[in-house]
């Protein structure tokens, strides 16, 4: 793997004031014996000098003479220790809630999240607010560190308690992965070694827990984008564009185009600082050289003809403010977006969210620290993709034009669409292909007629989630109920469409898109018959999810997440897919050598290795019932 990219962790560490994240990052650092002995020295003399009995850990991340007045941390600091097994970057990022934007700033590069909690005060309001930011920024792993345990006797009822509380709250949360562990900072307690005080604690230490988490499987290595930062021209028989890859793999002789000019071409050749290589990943970066003579220059991108991203001036996106000045619809100001400037205005808040119950509140604009969902339009198109698909080409920040100060972070939802844009897409048929000759014929009986006669609504239920995550065992007993109350249904299993349907498709990305396509296209079918569709596929990416979606009305497609940590999928696994992963028989396996872009905001989080199937069974009949597709009047599903 190049560049050991899996071998680098990028993590941040967030929690209220006085929760201990100074101290936890000394005592890293202290414990993998990575701080120099002038650093230590110097240490050793701050904290005589503050009259403190033993080492201060925290002074040696405090760096800036307030911080260390106040004892509290305001600005980012980033610190690097290795161990034999990895490498780690660690944002230290404030806890204030006045420094939110800092804590943004350096999570939005981070692969995990240590959130720290006071064993002693419980789940605060920053504790909720930084879970949030994290999921909203789509950091995969989190650990909650109950800290201070020393403090409470090392009392597993506290523990526990903290961590039942939390767990309730993130349920709300898109976080695939989360660890709790009880340490103490302070004397080093499951930080770097297992604490003997914690008998009744079997997991890992945080430094093991670090050195192991999987993160292989969380690059996008599907999408291809290379935003041009130079062009590089040494001498006139060589021309080529310098910049990283932001996503997705790149391969001599591939045909690519550049955007905006949507001109093709092919790669020649591809150089690195090791010098000519044959292929590019994700986070390379790299010189490349087209076999053709284009026009191209920084800001534009380049990307493969077949793999396109998202062109337009109107983006949807969720906005942390950073600015003390509130933002104003329709002020002038800067989006900055990879490596492309443009000018842009806010044109519309769509609401507020209020970090502490996650509930939208309207809004006409957003104060510091807010985060609500906005539009942007620009002056100049800008190449994207939604931030859940690719965190490098679905994330801007916006600048104040006149100032030149950053004012705002956002993470792109997609493009704007209104009712109209969607109506119109599918009067005309829009990106859905047709066979020559052939015209779409209105159904012969309206869907509201059939509606009427089956007693319920139509809808599409799509199941998503982990090989043996159980979304086909949680379907069919949601049929089970259905059918039992007298509701019209059709399962579409990821198995039985691929005998027939999509027998002549493999696991490639590009079949597994054509597969999910066919699959919708069939559940529409379904649905305008009456029936409620129930899919179950592991449909890994979101962009063929959202196609999906966007075949029935809004308030019809209802996406379950059908969440369960991997290595519990691994004991579950009846067909042995992920021994076979590991022997090298079968490649690609989603969540191990392929990635698996986990939903934002399904309409129903469904933990499989928390919860039993009756009780899921239940929360989806609910959902639904809720929804209006089963009517108030509907007698209960029997388990």
């Amino acid at each position: 793997m190049a560049a050991g990219a899996s071998d680098l962790l990028r993590f941040t560490t967030a929690g209220s004031v006085d929760d201990g994240k100074s101290t936890l990052i000394g005592r890293l650092l202290y414990d993998t014996k990575s701080i120099f002995e002038d650093q230590l020295e110097a240490l050793e003399g701050a904290s005589r000098r503050s009259g403190e009995d033993g080492l201060n850990l925290a002074l040696l991340t405090d760096g800036l003479r307030a911080e260390r007045e106040q004892k509290i941390t305001i600005d980012v600091a980033y610190r690097y220790f290795a161990t034999p097994r990895r490498k780690f970057i660690i944002a230290d990022t404030p806890g204030h809630e006045q420094y939110t934007r800092n804590m943004v700033t350096g999570a939005s590069t981070a692969h995990l999240a240590v959130v720290l909690v006071d064993a002693r005060k419980g789940v605060l309001t920053q504790s909720r607010r930084h879970a949030f930011i994290s999921s909203l920024l789509g950091i995969p792993h989190m650990v909650v560190a109950v800290n201070k345990m020393d403090l409470v006797d090392w009392s597993m009822d506290a523990f526990d308690e903290i961590a039942d509380e939390f767990r309730s709250f993130a349920a709300k949360l898109n976080v695939r992965d989360i660890v709790f562990i009880p340490i103490s900072a302070l004397e080093g307690d499951n930080v770097a070694r297992r604490s003997e005080r914690t008998d009744w604690y079997q997991g890992p230490s945080l430094l093991h827990h670090l050195e192991s988490v999987n993160i292989s499987a969380d690059r996008n290595l599907v999408d291809f984008r290379f935003p041009v930062q130079y062009v590089i021209r040494p001498h006139q028989d060589f021309r080529g564009f310098a910049g990283e890859v932001a996503s997705g793999t790149i391969s001599v002789g591939e045909e690519v185009v550049a955007l905006p000019s949507g001109r093709a071409t092919r790669v020649t050749q591809i150089h690195s600082a090791r010098g000519p290589v044959e292929e590019g990943l994700a986070g390379d970066p790299l010189v490349i050289g087209l076999a053709d003579d284009i026009d191209v220059s920084r800001g534009d991108m380049i990307v493969r003809r077949r793999n396109l991203p998202q062109v337009g001036r109107r983006m949807e996106a969720m906005l942390c403010w950073m600015s003390e000045t509130p933002l104003e619809v329709g002020r002038p100001l800067l989006v900055r977006h990879t490596t492309r400037a443009a000018r842009a205005y806010v044109t519309n808040v769509l609401y507020r969210i209020d970090v502490d119950t996650l509930h939208r509140e309207d809004a006409q604009t957003l104060a510091l620290n807010e985060i609500g969902r906005v539009e942007v339009e620009t002056a100049d198109p800008v190449f994207f993709d939604p931030y859940r698909v690719n965190r490098s080409t679905g994330a801007f920040v916006l600048v104040d034009a006149f100032t030149n100060t950053t004012v705002g972070a956002g993470m792109i939802r997609g493009g704007v669409q209104t009712p109209g844009d969607l109506a119109r897409a599918d009067a005309e048929g829009a990106e859905r292909p047709a066979s020559p000759d052939v015209r779409w014929e209105p159904e012969a009986l309206a869907r509201e007629e059939r509606e009427a006669r089956n007693g319920h609504r139509a809808a599409v239920v799509w199941f998503t989630g982990l090989s043996g995550s159980g979304k086909s065992t949680l379907a069919r007993a949601v049929e089970r109920r259905l059918y039992d109350i007298g509701c019209s249904t059709m399962l579409l299993d990821g198995d039985r469409v691929r005998h027939g349907l999509s027998g002549d498709l493999a696991f490639s990305p590009e079949d597994r898109t054509e597969n999910i396509r066919r699959v919708g296209e069939v559940a529409r079918l379904f649905f305008e018959q009456g029936s409620i569709a129930l899919c179950t596929f592991l449909s890994p990416y979101a962009r063929d999810r959202d196609r999906a979606r966007s075949l029935v009305p809004d308030g019809r497609f209802f996406e379950v997440y059908v969440r369960c940590d991997i290595e519990e999928c691994r004991r579950r696994d009846s067909k042995g897919l992920y021994e076979r992963a590991e022997r090298g028989e079968i490649t690609g396996l989603t969540g191990v050598t392929a990635p698996y872009e986990e939903p934002v905001s399904p309409e129903l989080l469904a933990p499989s290795d928390d919860l039993g199937v009756d009780e899921l069974a239940e929360r989806v009949v609910a959902m639904l019932r809720s929804a209006g597709i089963l009517p108030a009047g509907a007698p209960e599903a029997r388990p």
